[in-house]
């Protein structure tokens, strides 16, 4: 008797594994453009976070292109590649940190020290170095967060955000995506991360609160974009 391993899939996974299915059998044409994300969102049944998901693993696999403004288009309509899981969803991590960091930062606003007040101001001014530069990475905009989950004094929560960053660096499908976002223009906002600095330095949780949560939402309408269809 052969018994063969349980795999668990995400659901990303299993969405575009639907729609691939869709194009080598011909219900999808080359060159056809996909319904729209709320279409499909709703007649998949699922989250629309979770259909951006699956088109970026499907554009990771060649099977579709995202044209940002124009919609999604099939490209190869008898695809032999394999859909495999590349890791955690970029849109499934930020829901994650907008609950954890949020309230990592209304405690570091009351635990604080000024030793770390300091660290953030030469963090920000590392991420204006590197924003100047062509290749420019998120190294300081992770130190940012993960020295605010420090200064909240909790190790628990300190260590599964620093593990929610892990999980985005080793992911495949965020990696992809993190590069499409920087060539459409997008980068972590200064602004933003200075907003949560005079937050912390006015020691006012519900200050702080609200700009990690302004902050990682505009970070999502701001990925999101990269969807766009213009409709």
């Amino acid at each position: 008797m052969e018994l063969e391993a349980i795999k668990t899939q995400r659901l990303y996974v299993k969405v575009a594994e639907q729609i691939s299915n869709l194009v080598k059998s011909g219900e999808l044409s080359s060159g056809q453009r996909l319904p729209s994300e709320r279409d499909l969102a709703e007649k998949l049944g699922v989250s629309r976070p979770t259909i951006r998901e699956a088109m970026i693993a499907l554009e990771l696999a060649g099977i579709i292109e995202i044209r940002t403004g124009s919609g999604i288009y099939v490209l190869d309509q008898s695809p032999e590649l394999t859909l495999e899981d590349e890791g955690v969803g970029p849109f499934e991590i930020l829901d994650t940190r907008y609950i954890l960091e949020s309230e990592a930062c209304a405690l570091a606003a009351a635990r604080i020290t000024d030793k770390q007040l300091a660290e953030l101001k030469d963090i920000i001014l590392e991420m204006e170095e590197e924003e100047k530069r062509p290749d420019a990475s998120e190294k300081a905009d992770m130190k940012f967060h993960l020295l605010i989950a420090e200064a909240s004094q909790n190790s628990a929560i300190s260590v599964i955000i620093k593990w929610l960053w892990e999980l985005r660096n080793r992911s495949s499908l965020s990696q992809l995506f993190m590069s499409r976002l920087r060539k459409e223009g997008i980068h972590p906002s200064i602004n933003e991360h200075r907003k949560i600095l005079r937050a912390l330095e006015r020691r006012d949780p519900e200050r702080a609160r609200s700009a990690m949560k302004a902050h990682i939402e505009n970070a999502t309408e701001a990925a999101s974009a990269y969807f766009d269809s213009g409709r």
